[in-house]
């Protein structure tokens, strides 16, 4: 074997070992992407990394009015900090977090009904057969709150598309 062809040799090894390896990179990186997308998503808009703008979602079953947390009881969850008033409401989520997760990761409750995962404002709220629902603002949620079991039943319809897109 020539000097010159031992050389391309080299090369189209050192290539290929390349490829191969930006393909497995490629690869991991695109499940990595579709096991976050099939993960429900939770509504960190206003707030990044914290859920539902810091607001603690069991005081709004424990005492009935928006309460923001405080980030000395917080916990991860669903790749989110909650954040809550007090350590009880914080061990309260902890023990039996789907009774207090808002509907829809947060986002809401009108905007997934119409098909959009939109931001919220904490004293834009609903509590629906033991479940918290959030809404854009005051205005949407006094419209959400006009039919609001036909905007949960076309929220819930269309819920599972949105957190795959």
């Amino acid at each position: 074997m020539s000097a010159q062809t031992h050389l391309w040799s080299r090369r189209a090894l050192s290539a290929f070992a390349l490829l191969t390896l930006t393909a497995l990179v490629g690869a991991s990186l695109v499940s990595t992407a579709a096991d976050a997308k099939s993960k429900r998503p939770i509504n960190t808009i206003g707030s990044p990394g914290v859920a539902i703008k810091g607001f603690d979602p069991v005081a709004y079953f424990t005492v009935g009015k928006p309460t923001k947390g405080k980030q000395a009881h917080e916990v991860t969850y669903k790749g989110a900090k909650w954040r809550f008033a007090s350590a009880e409401n914080k061990a309260k989520f902890e023990a039996n977090p789907a009774k207090y997760e808002p509907a829809y990761g947060g986002y809401c409750a009108y905007g997934v009904a119409q098909g959009y995962l939109v931001k919220i404002e904490g004293n834009a709220w609903a509590i629906r057969n033991g479940r918290l629902y959030l809404n854009y603002d005051r205005g949407i949620q006094r419209r959400w709150s006009k039919a609001p079991a036909r905007y949960v039943k076309t929220a819930n319809a269309k819920w599972p598309r949105l957190i795959r897109k």
